[in-house]
C-alpha cells in the first residue's frame, strides 16, 4: 500500500511540474495506479438531463469555506436548472455517509494548511467515472490536485474546462513557510498558465479579473459573482437566538463571521472597540467561527480589557448561520484577501448593513450609505461603526427598499444562470485539438494501462 500511495505521489508531482514550469516530460512516464475502492455512494443521472458537468474541487462539505459554499450552491442551483452534477473532491475524516453524485478520492492534510486537503490517490476512479458519465464539461474549483486532474481529464475525453479562480494567493503565502519560499512571481506564474490552459476562467469580482490579467491571462475572463440562496426572514428564531446569546433589546451587536485566520484581520476588529465602546457602551461584537487565531485573539480580548464586550460563539452549521446575521445590527469585516467575500452577500441577503474594507467588489454593491459603510484602513473601523449606527436611526422602510433591489442580482438563480450560459458558450465553440493532446498527454500516459486493459478485456 505504502508504494503504491508513493507511486500515485510520484504522479501527482509531475504533473504539477509540467504545468507550473512548461517544460512539459521527454520521455513517456508508465504508472501502475490500483484502482482504490472509494467511499460506497450511488451516482444520479437525471434522465432529461440537459448538461452532465464534472466539477473538481479540492475543497468541499462537511468543510467550511467560501469556495465549499459557492460549490455547493452552484451545484445545487444547476440540477434544479435540469443539469446533472458531479462533484469530485477529497475524502474528509468527517465525511461517512453515503452522498449523492459526489465521487471522494484518496487525500492527505495540506502539510501547512491542515484544514484542507489535496488528492493523492483514486485518479484512474476519477477518469472511469467521467468516462462512464459521458460528462460534457470539466468545471474547475482549484490550481491544485482536484484541478490538475480535471484539466487533465477534460484534454483526455476532449470536452472543454472552465476555471473558477477563488483565491487571492498573495494573502496567503503566509502559510507556507512564513512566506520565505513562495513569492507573488511564483503565484502569477503558476496562475497565468493554469488559467491559459482552459476554456475560460470565471472570477467572482472585477478586482480578481483585473488581477488575473495583470498575471497574463488571455483566456476569456469572464466576471459572474458568486450567489448565495435568498433565506427566510425569521424574527422570532433571531430574537430566540439573541437571547440565548445573553443579548438584551437595547444592545448593539456587531457580527464577525469567518474563518478565525490571519488574512481575515479579525484582531483589527478587536482593536477598534475600546474607541467604540467610549461613545457608546451598548456595542457588543459576536465572533463566529473557528480557525487556528482563536487563542491569539481571545488573548488579545483580554489585553484590551473588552472581554464583558466580546463572546466567541465558536462555529455554526451552515444552515444556522442565516440565524445569526438576522440577529445582529451590523456585520463588520476587515479582511483584505477576499476575492468574492461570500460573507459579505450571506450579510445582505439576510438585510443586515455591512462594514468592510474598501474596494471594487464591494463598491458594486454597498452603493448607498444605508446598506453600509466601506472604510480605507483599519483605523477607520470605529468611525465608521459608530457613523453607521448614528445613520441607522432614519427610516428602516428606505434600507429594507434598498435591499430589496439586491436580492436579484445576488441571487444563486442568477448566479447558476450566468455559469450555465459559459458552459454552453464553451461547449458549443470547442474544438478539441488532438495534436495538443499528444504533445503533452500521450508523453505522460498516465490513462494508458487502464485503456490497454479495458482493450483486452473486450
Amino acid at each position: 500500500m505504502a508504494i503504491e500511495l508513493l507511486w500515485e505521489v510520484f504522479g501527482l508531482y509531475y504533473i504539477f511540474l509540467y504545468f507550473v514550469t512548461d517544460i512539459g516530460l521527454s520521455y513517456i512516464i508508465e504508472i501502475r495506479v490500483k484502482e482504490l475502492e472509494r467511499i460506497k455512494r450511488p451516482i444520479e443521472i437525471f434522465k432529461e438531463e440537459l448538461m452532465r458537468v464534472g466539477i473538481f474541487t479540492d475543497t468541499y462539505f462537511p468543510q467550511v469555506s467560501g469556495v465549499a459554499t459557492s460549490v455547493r450552491v452552484l451545484k445545487e442551483e444547476l440540477e434544479r436548472l435540469g443539469h446533472t452534477v458531479i462533484i469530485f473532491t477529497t475524502t474528509d475524516p468527517n465525511a461517512t455517509m453515503p452522498e449523492w453524485n459526489i465521487v471522494r478520492l484518496g487525500s492527505i492534510p495540506l502539510f501547512s494548511f491542515k484544514e484542507r486537503r489535496i488528492a493523492v490517490q483514486g485518479f484512474i476512479e476519477a477518469y472511469k467515472v467521467s468516462q462512464e458519465y459521458e460528462l460534457d464539461i470539466i468545471h474547475t474549483q482549484t490550481e491544485f490536485s482536484l484541478g490538475l486532474l480535471g484539466k487533465i481529464l477534460g484534454a483526455k475525453l476532449g470536452i472543454p474546462t472552465i476555471h473558477t479562480y477563488h483565491t487571492m494567493y498573495e494573502k496567503y503565502l503566509h502559510y507556507i513557510a512564513n512566506g520565505k519560499i513562495l513569492r507573488p512571481s511564483h503565484v502569477a506564474y503558476i496562475s497565468k498558465n493554469f488559467c491559459n490552459q482552459t476554456r475560460g476562467v470565471i472570477a467572482p469580482s472585477q478586482m480578481t479579473k483585473d488581477k488575473l490579467l495583470s498575471y497574463g491571462v488571455n483566456q476569456e475572463v469572464r466576471v459572474i459573482p458568486t450567489g448565495v440562496e435568498i433565506p427566510e426572514m425569521n424574527p422570532q428564531v433571531a430574537e430566540e437566538l439573541r437571547e440565548k446569546l445573553g443579548y438584551t433589546k437595547e444592545d448593539k451587536v456587531l457580527l464577525s463571521l469567518s474563518r478565525l485566520s490571519k488574512e481575515k484581520n479579525i484582531a483589527a476588529i478587536l482593536d477598534a472597540m475600546p474607541t467604540i465602546l467610549e461613545k457608546d457602551a451598548s456595542v457588543k461584537c459576536c465572533i463566529v467561527g473557528g480557525g487556528p487565531e482563536k487563542e491569539e485573539l481571545e488573548k488579545q480580548v483580554e489585553r484590551l480589557g473588552i472581554a464583558p464586550y466580546v463572546q466567541f460563539a465558536g462555529e455554526v452549521e451552515h444552515q444556522h448561520v442565516s440565524q445569526y446575521y438576522q440577529m445582529a445590527d451590523l456585520y463588520v469585516n476587515a479582511s483584505e484577501s477576499e476575492s468574492q467575500g461570500l460573507t459579505y452577500l450571506e450579510a445582505l441577503v439576510n438585510k443586515i448593513p455591512v462594514i468592510a474594507k474598501k474596494n471594487d467588489y464591494l463598491q458594486q454593491f454597498i452603493t448607498k450609505p444605508e446598506l453600509g459603510m466601506l472604510f480605507e484602513k483599519d483605523e477607520d473601523i470605529a468611525s465608521s461603526v459608530l457613523a453607521y449606527l448614528e445613520c441607522s436611526k432614519q427610516s428602516s422602510s428606505q434600507v429594507q427598499e434598498l435591499q430589496n433591489q439586491l436580492l436579484e442580482e445576488i441571487s444563486s438563480v442568477t448566479f447558476a444562470k450566468r455559469v450555465e450560459a459559459f458552459y454552453e458558450d464553451a461547449i458549443s465553440h470547442y474544438q478539441h485539438d488532438k495534436e495538443n493532446t499528444k504533445t503533452w498527454l500521450e508523453k505522460m500516459n498516465f490513462f494508458k494501462i487502464y485503456d490497454d486493459d479495458k482493450e483486452n478485456e473486450e
